[in-house]
Formats: structure tokens, sequence, C-alpha cells
């Protein structure tokens, strides 16, 4: 075998999976000098493009790794999305971000980006490897029993893999993060619980090179929804998922390119999505739906997808961890799917790096799972609501109040302040996570807003682009000169610590004098203290709670 191709037998975290979330936490865990190999059972990248579409917080992800340029270049930007497809939009121009849109990305141009990054990164991806088994050491969850900070106890995972020949080997890791998708082989593997419900209702999309752009319109009316794909992004693949999450945007008729049609047909919506999906029953449901077939030709890819909802028990099981749909499944309503899997992955890479590294505090990598399970109870929990608002409207004894309830609700999203809010949830800006500490500052757990700043010796920046390095950032606000010769000396590597001279004003951070910022863009502490020294040992407490115990000498 190929050299380049090789599969590394022993790395510090293995990672299951090369889709978004596997590439994504492949980059993180690089960029905290972690030893990372990903693992990919398919021979070759996915053409074709289950989810179209990343949110305001995914594409603020990639602005905090100076990545964000990469994207909007390759997509087109939508200020308006939808819930449960009704009628009044909800209006993401109106959030507390810089990126207040969507952007239309094939899910196929996103993972090329994302594997660009990850070979930058020098990470490895290894295609044409299953895993097929796996076995913890018997107490290797790093933990010392003794209280001591320091790099974790000796332990491991050792990972059975079939490679592309047929062959079996092991591969020895110190953790393994499961990114395999709804059925993963590491999750069942680890023995974690995937609790749900099994589906009830299925979909149906095709891609298809051939539309008459006259009928779109009658489709809209119908409710299909209607989406273009660039010209160079998805072509034949396996029908191996359901769309993530249709566009809603104006699409025009295409001449080059493809256009992905959505619907649900009243009829049809039992039909198991493992049952094939053939062109002539596409055809069928749209003339059954809008009266015409919409002159769809030249199909590139179909499929059928379900609402089957599931979210797994516990995000870690020793030093197994899950992300992504491997994690939690869904019907694709409002596009939530690969996008939660891109945050799940921000917010594990740096804590598993501060493991291995052997600096992280106690407690950090648990954080994971309660930081971000309850993000993925919130998602399975809406996507639910979505679905039966669609699905009521098709069920003859509810239709007459299913459609006044929509109506109710389209009248209610027309309200400033419930638009707001509902658009804050679907678009991830309001995740927010627990605050540790009873008498935390408000900010703590929210994103940083990504406010204007002016440091000595540099030109104003963003505080956006003090992310790229993957580091913690510490902000003065109130003009500490000493601030770096007291954090410097013990957590100069993990820290990144600015005087600020200057800075845009921010509602919630009225009154702030020091902030610190995790690598992934939340805020961790924050102090109103007006006493240097009272707010120099709250900042040594924070940094020792947040970057662990400083280095000696």
């Amino acid at each position: 075998m190929d050299a380049a191709t090789e599969v590394a037998d022993e790395v510090d975290v293995l990672v299951v999976g090369a889709g978004p979330t596997g590439l994504m936490l492949g980059a993180e865990l690089a960029l905290g000098g972690v030893r990372v190999q990903i693992l990919e059972r398919r021979t070759a990248a996915q053409r074709d493009s289950r989810a179209l579409t990343l949110h305001p917080r995914s594409i603020e992800l990639m602005d905090q790794r100076g990545l964000v340029e990469r994207f909007l270049a390759r997509g087109r930007a939508v200020p308006e999305w939808h819930f449960a497809g009704l009628d009044t939009r909800l209006d993401f121009s109106a959030l507390d971000t810089r990126h207040g849109y969507t952007l239309f990305l094939a899910q196929a141009r996103t993972e090329q980006l994302l594997t660009e990054r990850a070979r930058e990164l020098d990470v490895p991806v290894r295609r044409g490897y299953e895993v097929v088994g796996l076995r913890q050491d018997a107490g290797g969850d790093g933990d010392r029993g003794d209280g001591r900070v320091g790099r974790p106890a000796a332990g491991g995972v050792e990972v059975d893999v079939r490679g592309p020949g047929g062959g079996l080997r092991t591969v020895r890791a110190r953790y393994v993060v499961g990114c395999d998708g709804g059925r993963s082989a590491v999750r069942r593997a680890a023995g974690i619980a995937f609790p749900g419900t099994d589906e009830t209702l299925t979909g149906v999309l095709g891609d298809f090179a051939v539309v008459d752009p006259a009928a779109l319109d009658r489709a809209r009316a119908a409710g299909v929804l209607v989406a273009p794909l660039e010209a160079d992004g998805p072509a034949d693949g396996p029908a191996d998922g359901p769309a993530d999450g249709p566009a809603s945007g104006p699409a025009e008729g295409r001449t080059g390119g493809l256009t992905r049609l959505v619907l649900i047909h009243p009829r049809r919506m039992r039909t198991p999505s493992a049952e094939p999906l053939t062109p002539e029953e596409f055809r069928s449901s749209l003339v059954d739906l809008c009266g015409t077939d919409c002159g769809v030709a030249q199909p590139r890819w179909l499929s059928r997808f379900g609402n089957a909802t599931r979210l797994a028990a516990r995000y870690r099981a020793g030093r197994v961890l899950l992300a992504g749909d491997a994690a939690h499944i869904h019907f694709p309503a409002a596009g939530q799917g690969l996008n939660t899997g891109l945050q799940d992955a921000m917010n594990l890479g740096w804590k598993l790096a501060a493991e291995i590294n052997g600096w992280a505090p106690p407690g950090l990598l648990d954080s994971y799972h309660a930081e971000r399970h309850p993000v993925g109870q919130a998602v399975t929990e809406n996507t639910e609501v979505q679905t039966l608002l669609m699905e009521l409207t098709l069920l003859p004894p509810y239709q007459r109040p299913a459609a006044a309830l929509r109506t109710l609700l389209t009248e209610l999203l027309g309200i400033e302040e419930v638009n707001r809010r509902l658009a804050g949830r679907i678009s991830a800006l309001d995740t927010a996570y627990p605050p540790t500490a009873a008498d935390a500052d408000p900010p703590v757990g929210r994103r940083m807003p990504d406010i204007g700043l002016t440091v000595p010796g540099s030109a104003a920046i963003r505080a956006y682009e003090l992310l790229p390095p993957g580091r913690f950032v510490l902000l003065d606000l109130a003009g500490d000169e000493q601030l770096r010769h007291t954090v410097t000396p013990g957590w100069g590597p993990r820290v990144t610590a600015l005087t600020v001279t200057r800075h845009d004003h921010h509602t919630d951070l009225d009154g702030v004098r020091e902030i610190l910022i995790r690598p992934d863009g939340h805020i961790a502490w924050a102090t109103r203290a007006p006493s240097l020294p009272d707010r120099r040992t709250e900042r040594h407490r924070a940094l020792t709670d947040w970057a662990g115990t400083p280095a000696q000498g």
C-alpha cells in the first residue's frame, strides 16, 4: 500500500467518519497539537449533497478559524429561513451577528472545503476503512485518581478496522470519536444507547439536470421545496440519506447544474425510507400535487428520507465520544443537522486536545456531554414539532384545524420578538452553555459578540480575528498594563492576553472589565469588579478553572 494512504497503527485520537463533523473535528484536534487520523468507510468523497445550508452560527465558527471567505466565495447568502415551511419567514438579518443569513452551499462543497482545511493541518484522511469493533482498556479513562494535574494516565482504545482489501488490522488510540452517522458502528460497539422513535413519515427528494422553469412556481405553491445546486456540485452518488434541510430561497430553471425538488406525498408518506425511489414515482407524485411533472429529467440522485428521531443517551463512554449524526438524528427540518454536527465538533475539539496534552482541568471533557446533549435534545424536539405541523396538513381528519394552526403560527411569527426568538434558536446563535459558577456574570456561556477592538501596536481588529489559533483569548477592557506579565508565565501557550484601548459598544458587555473567551468562541468568564487586585484574583481563578493549572518555571 502507498505510504501516503497507509493507516497509522497508533494515534492520539481516531476520528471515524469523514463527513463535515469528522473533518471539522480532525482539523480542530490538529490545531490543538494532537496526532489525529480520520477513517472513512467510503472509498471516495460524497458527491451527492444531503445538506444544503450553513446557518449563522456555523458561519461564525468558520469566521473564528479564518475560513469564512472560502465558504462565502462558493455559497449564496439567503437572509430569510423557514420554520416548518410557514409563510412568514425567520429573519436572520435581524440577529446580532455579522452573518445574518444562511449560506446556501451544497454539502459536497462544504466537505471539499473542510478536506482542504484538514490537509493544510496535515490531518490524514484514510478512505475505504470500516470499523468493525473496539475495546477500551479497563480503567483507562485518564483519571489519575490522585488529584494531580498532568498528562492523563495510560490507557486507550483498540479499534478493529477492515481495510479496502478486506483484511483486518488493529489501530490503537487514546480516544475514539464516532462521527460515522446515524448507523454509527462506534456508538454500537461502545454500547451507547440510542433511544427515540422509529420513522412514521417519509419524504422524497430528487436532483434533476433538467426541469421546466415555468412550472416551478406551481410546484412551490403546492408545497414542493425547490432549490438550485451549483453546476459543478453534486453528481451521481449513492442514495444514502436525506437532504438536511432544503433551501427556501428563490430558484430559477436550470440550464446548468441541478435543481432539487423535495416533497411529501400524502398517499406515499408511510412508504419505508429503505424502499428505492424511482423516477416514475417522483414524476407521478409531482403530477398528483401540482398537476405537472415540472419537466423533470436526467435525475442525478433520488432519495427517500424519514423522520426517525433519536438522541444518544450519552455523548461520552470512557474514551469513546460521539458527535454529529452518530449522536442525534431527526427529520431534516430547517436544515439543522449538519450545522449541529459542526458545532459539536467545535465544542469537543479543544477540550479533547486539552485532555490529550495534559492540562485539562477536572471535568472539562465531561462538559462536552453536559453542554451539547441539551442542544441535541432541543434540536430533536423542534424538528419533531416542525414535522408534526407538516404532517397534520396531509391527514384529512386534521387538515382544517392544522391549517388554522399554521395560520395562527404564521401570524405570531410576524411579531418581531417571536420571530427573533425562533430565528435565534434555529440559527443556533442563542446557544448558551450553563455557567459553572452560581455568581457568573450574565454573558458567561453565551457566544462572544464579534465586536471591533483596538489594542496597542495594532490596527483595529474584530474579536473573531483573535480566535484562529484555537487558544483562549483574555481581553482586558479596563487597562491593566500588567495583564500579559500576570498571564504569560503560566498560561502563555494556552491563552492570548490583550489589553484593549477601545472597543465597540455592546449592551451585553456594558460594565464588563475583563472577558475570557473560550477557543470555541463562547464566554468562559467575565468580571465587572472595579478593583484591580480583585480582578487579578478572579482572573487567576478563572484561568485555572478553564485553562488548567499554570505551568511552573
